[in-house]
């Protein structure tokens, strides 16, 4: 059967990222892609502040992408969508939430500086995804350019199979270009960016190192592909067809990584590289059905990329456009019109129209700007508005055939500030502002201090909550303070132990039917005792591995009524809620972490109604896992940072000490070209200004990166 209009426009279609560690360029190579397709016909720099992708004040003051940006553009009659994503630990959410949503990806590194810590973070986290992936490497005009030894890093620290398609021509200032594997090929480029690749026939003086490089790169794909293995082991001679072919079911099938070379920032190996993104990255009828539940069982469905199937989509990201909310959107099965009510199931059952939300109008995204759409169907990433409850990581659906798919990880902050407004007329705008940033962003987090009535916002480092404040006084006019950070801490138990607790009390009945009777109703006696009783056990969990609730009591009786089971089943639920609630807020005011809770018993009392005997058992579960944790050595945990410095030898010495004075554990002392690299783990508390100290104890020649590696306590 021949294919259908649907099925060969997603076979021209390309969902991709471009992920990698901050400055290694991959904003550069995004901003040539929009040039060489002809989106955009004046390239932008990212010194100059006028890059399409890094839109924000904020991104263009700094240099660097702080939100994933989506654009499209075509090349070679394929329409490709590109979500250009930031390389700073502190926005790793906007990778996450991108690689859960594509199906291919561009993973950039310096050939200077190799495999750097965030880009280990941005390929473990396309690793989860199972995202298929080419390699670039980036820089190859800059001194110390080292093409395979960045090789030999993706396979030695990511545990990746590189596969290299081309051979630099040269590196550092004589960089001119790539020899194209499997044509046999020169490609050398002028630097000019209005220059098409001078495309040639391999020179002899290169045949030798090319013919090899090429056996080996056929070796690579042969071990991961029977078709080509059977042609390659009968002798038989391999065209760049058939290589073209294998290395596609290779790269798609997550077995190997096509590694290219180039300089993007000088315009060389551009062209090449969005070839490869069309040659050998899926499309979406290359990924396998997006599979999902049906809300409120555990029955998997799927939804093939078919724009007949019933439709699905994800909610990715939220954004403010001009004070509007508007939601990206990456549709995988059927088709979304603008005017179309769509099915939340996370704000509950089909059927009900205050759950029901229509998408008042569709856009297709270039950065910040949006061209209206009527339509989007299967395989497309697009940005709606008039969704006002959606946020990251809902499904929206087909009533009719509802699906839950997986929802997106997120992260919890690890530092917090208080914030107040400059002034009362700003209050009100400061908490209505600071909703939008959280609806936004699900590692920004705010509430209240009970104690002292501040307002205090929580994220994933200084840059994260100095971006926050600055957008506070861009986009929303709003004048604030912001307080010095604060590390959000835990608390964990170190040993096991038991607590019980009874809690009996006369409670008005206006009390227990939460104050729906008018004030003033209860009459003498009109009163009802409320009765709960419980032991709970807690202990310790390994490091990392959450916390565990659950209830170990004794069988009932043989022959229980199903009346008084059910009666009991409630009981033990709300005691283990009491329980749950408790854990909020450990001893010192901290969430407890790494933790098993055990409800070892409860004790029922005939005669009182569901809402009593729910009351009493919370309060009881409540304070008996209090008392549990007078024996258990409370201790407290804090965030623990993952941190690589780069540094000339002659500063090493000072950068090691001062990272011992801040109760750092060095884990690596090494080499990367003619500088050393210092790894270590270190509390955050001691690494605010950090910046500053580096940079003064060095003249300014050490860099940093930091990613945050676990709760744990610290001597």
């Amino acid at each position: 059967m021949a294919p259908g209009p649907t099925s060969r426009k997603l076979d021209r279609t390309r969902n991709i990222g471009v992920a990698a560690h901050i400055d290694a360029g991959k904003t550069t190579v995004s901003e040539r892609f929009l040039f060489y397709s002809g989106r955009i016909h004046k390239i932008g720099d990212i010194d100059a502040g006028d890059t399409q992708l890094d839109y924000m004040p904020q991104e263009r003051e700094r240099g660097i992408t702080i939100t994933a940006a989506a654009t499209t553009f075509p090349w070679r009659n394929h329409e490709i969508h590109l979500i250009d994503t930031p390389g700073h630990v502190d926005f790793t959410i906007e990778v996450e939430r991108s690689l859960r949503v594509l199906d291919g990806a561009i993973i950039v590194f310096s050939a200077v500086d190799g495999v750097e810590p965030q880009s280990e973070t941005v390929w473990h986290q396309a690793d989860k995804f199972h995202v298929p992936r080419l390699a670039f490497v980036n820089k190859m005009d800059r001194l110390g350019a080292d093409f395979d030894a960045v090789v030999e890093q993706i396979r030695s620290r990511l545990g990746a199979r590189p596969c290299p398609v081309q051979l630099p021509l040269g590196a550092e200032d004589g960089f001119e270009g790539a020899i194209d594997l499997l044509e046999r090929k020169m490609v050398r480029f002028t630097g000019e960016e209005t220059d098409a690749p001078e495309v040639s026939d391999l020179e002899p003086a290169f045949a030798a190192q090319a013919e090899a490089a090429r056996d080996r790169m056929i070796e690579a794909v042969a071990d991961v592909d029977d078709a080509l293995a059977e042609q390659y082991l009968g002798g038989e001679p391999i065209d760049a067809e058939a290589l073209r072919a294998a290395i596609r079911r290779a790269t798609v099938a997550g077995k190997i990584v096509p590694v290219l070379c180039g300089a993007a920032l000088r315009n060389m190996g551009v062209q090449p590289l969005l070839d490869a993104v069309v040659d050998w990255l899926p499309s979406p009828a290359d990924v396998p059905p997006i599979h999902g539940v049906k809300p409120g069982t555990e029955e998997v469905e799927s939804r093939p990329p078919d724009e007949k199937a019933p439709f699905a989509a994800l909610a990715f990201k939220v954004a403010m456009f001009e004070g509007r909310k508007t939601v990206f959107l990456r549709v995988y099965s059927g088709a979304l019109h603008a005017g179309d009510d769509v099915f939340n199931p996370r704000l509950g059952k089909p059927g009900s129209h205050q759950r029901m939300e229509k998408v008042a109008r569709l856009f297709q995204l270039h950065a910040d700007r949006r061209e209206k759409i009527d339509k989007a169907g299967p395989g497309t990433i697009v940005a709606a508005v008039g969704l006002k409850e959606a946020s990251t990581g809902d499904t929206l659906c087909d009533p009719r055939h509802p699906i839950l798919l997986e929802r997106i990880d997120t992260y919890e902050p690890v530092i917090s500030s208080a914030i107040e407004a400059e002034s009362s007329a700003d209050k009100d705008k400061l908490d209505e502002a600071l909703l939008k940033l959280v609806d936004e962003d699900p590692t920004f987090k705010t509430h209240e201090d009970a104690e002292t009535g501040q307002t205090i916002i929580r994220g994933m480092g200084e840059l994260h909550l100095d971006i926050i404040r600055d957008r506070l006084v861009r986009e929303f006019n709003v004048n604030v303070r912001l307080g010095r950070p604060q590390v959000v801490y835990r608390e964990t138990v170190a040993r096991a132990s038991e607590g019980d607790a009874r809690f009996e009390r006369l409670v008005s009945r206006t009390f227990l039917d939460g104050g729906k009777q008018k004030a003033g109703a209860d009459k003498p006696g009109d009163e009802m005792m409320v009765f709960g009783a419980a032991r709970v056990k807690v202990a310790p969990r390994p490091r990392g591995t959450g916390t565990s609730l659950k209830a170990a009591l004794p069988p009932p009786p043989p022959g229980t009524q199903d009346k008084a089971q059910r009666q009991l089943d409630a009981i033990v639920q709300a005691t283990l809620e009491g329980a749950r609630e408790a854990m909020r807020s450990g001893p010192a005011g901290y969430p407890m972490e790494d933790i098993d809770v055990t409800l070892l018993a409860v004790e029922p009392r005939e005669g009182m109604t569901a809402e009593a005997a729910a009351l009493g058992a919370r309060i009881a579960g409540s304070e008996a896992f209090r008392r549990a944790l007078d024996g258990a050595d409370v201790k407290m945990l804090e965030p623990i940072m993952h941190m690589e410095v780069v540094v000339p030898e002659e500063f090493m010495g000072a950068v090691v000490g001062d990272l011992n004075a801040r109760r750092a554990q060095i884990e690596d002392l090494g080499y990367r070209g003619n500088k050393r690299t210092v790894v270590a783990k270190v509390p955050l508390k001691a690494v605010f200004g950090y910046a500053t100290a580096v940079r003064s104890a060095t003249q300014g020649r050490a860099t940093f990166t930091m990613r945050f590696h676990a709760y744990d306590a610290w001597g």
